[in-house]
């Protein structure tokens, strides 16, 4: 993973042959959620998270991380790869190539890298309130999982997912309005 974080794309390769039989679970069962005439197959979405994940240039350093953490935040990102996958092979080819940036997207006043730095530092700020706060939006935005597949994730109700993801909401929506970003 310390690999990969640094931009190798033998470590990508690395890690898809050894975790294979796992993320072609994770990628069958994200192809269930898909339309029965889907044209990918759970393989090919495999392959194609191999082939996104060796065009990453950096990730942000880890902490001193367990391998149990470090396999886990693995397959998070992978998690979060197929469904944006999965998002972009689903629209109509001219949509495909609508670039829209994240600024946009959360009605950000800045672009790029800007906007990037602006959403890692509110998840910091939300996840200093309650690091599960923050594995929460980002299981939810960033992977697309359900209350339900959090709960199970962070081995608690969804009542209490759904209390944490209602109070990042509206806390996210504070802090950008606080900054004029919303």
């Amino acid at each position: 993973m310390a690999e990969l974080r640094g931009g190798s794309p033998e470590a990508a390769g690395k890690l898809v042959e050894l975790f294979y039989p796992e993320l072609r679970r994770l990628a069958t069962a994200r192809m269930l959620r898909e339309s029965s005439n889907h044209t990918w197959q759970p393989t090919v979405l495999v392959n194609e998270l191999y082939l996104e994940l060796t065009r990453i240039k950096a990730l942000p350093p880890g902490s001193a991380r367990e391998d149990q953490e470090e396999r886990d935040a693995f397959f998070g990102l992978a998690a979060f790869l197929m469904k944006r996958l999965l998002v972009h092979h689903s629209r109509p080819l001219p949509k495909r190539v609508t670039k829209v940036e994240i600024g946009e997207a959360l009605g950000l006043a800045v672009s790029g890298e800007q906007a990037l730095e602006e959403v890692e530092d509110l998840l910091s700020r939300l996840g200093a309130i309650d690091p599960t706060l923050r594995v929460v939006v980002e299981m939810k935005v960033f992977e697309g999982l359900s209350r339900e597949e959090i709960a199970q994730r962070l081995n608690c109700s969804v009542r209490t997912v759904a209390r944490h993801w209602e109070f990042s909401q509206h806390w996210l929506r504070n802090a950008m309005a606080a900054h004029g970003r919303a």
